[in-house]
């Protein structure tokens, strides 16, 4: 099984090199790296491009609809060639060593790992309050109430097997495409599981994540998962 790890990027010059340098050397896994620029208006693309020259499985991807993290993820999707697909983000909050653990449980018979914080050996480091406990609430409600085999949905920090993307019709445009996913595969009958992750604040850079701005498209998923279970 070959496994893509995906990155997008969007005006990340202040993160992208350390990033990918620290992928190159953490992963003990053959893999390709697609890195999805999209619509930078910084350097990013340039230290992509001296980044594909230095190592030579990485591929370099334009995000060529809107702008966006869903269009982003889903370009990356496109162009990935592996069997399994990761997505770990540019501002270096994923933990690395997990993506061995995802893989190997894909490996397994699973078609999604999910990286959870909010599970023992799991934690969340940094960042809005108001983030942690809404992810944490979806998560766990969505756990105990609907059954889903995560406590972690909202995290983008997932291993998915191409079979569970081919067979999505992914709505999303925004950084809810992390929720949709599972849940639609979940519904879908697809083997889903988690394993404990630490997340990490960014150092540097400025996220585009807005919580309140996005809130109303997790809401609008949050509500078709319940409708889902209940129409059975």
């Amino acid at each position: 099984m070959k496994l893509s790890i995906i990155v997008p990027a969007h005006n990340e010059e202040e993160n992208i090199s350390d990033a990918v340098n620290r992928i190159e050397s953490s992963i003990p896994l053959p893999f390709e790296l697609v890195i999805v620029n999209d619509h930078s208006a910084d350097k990013t693309q340039e230290l992509i491009n001296n980044l594909a020259r230095q190592y030579q499985n990485i591929s370099s991807v334009e995000n060529k609809r809107d702008k966006g993290f869903a269009n982003a993820v889903k370009a990356g999707f496109e162009s990935a060639s592996g069997d399994a697909l990761v997505l770990v983000m540019a501002d270096l909050c994923d933990d690395l060593p997990t993506i061995t653990k995802m893989f190997k449980i894909l490996d397994d018979g699973y078609d999604v790992v999910c990286g959870c914080r909010y599970i023992k050996g799991g934690g969340r480091l940094g960042g809005s309050r108001l983030k942690g406990m809404l992810s944490s609430f979806a998560g766990w409600s969505l756990y105990y109430f609907l059954g889903v085999p995560t406590h972690d949905i909202a995290n983008a920090f997932k291993m998915y097997r191409k079979e569970v993307i081919k067979n999505i019709d992914i709505k999303a445009e925004g950084f809810e495409i992390s929720m949709e996913i599972p849940l639609k595969a979940y519904y879908s009958g697809f083997k889903i599981t988690e394993v404990p992750t630490i997340w990490r604040e960014r150092t540097k850079g400025k996220s585009s994540f807005r919580i309140l701005k996005l809130l109303p498209n997790y809401l609008k998923l949050y509500i078709w998962a319940i409708y889902r279970r209940l129409r059975g």
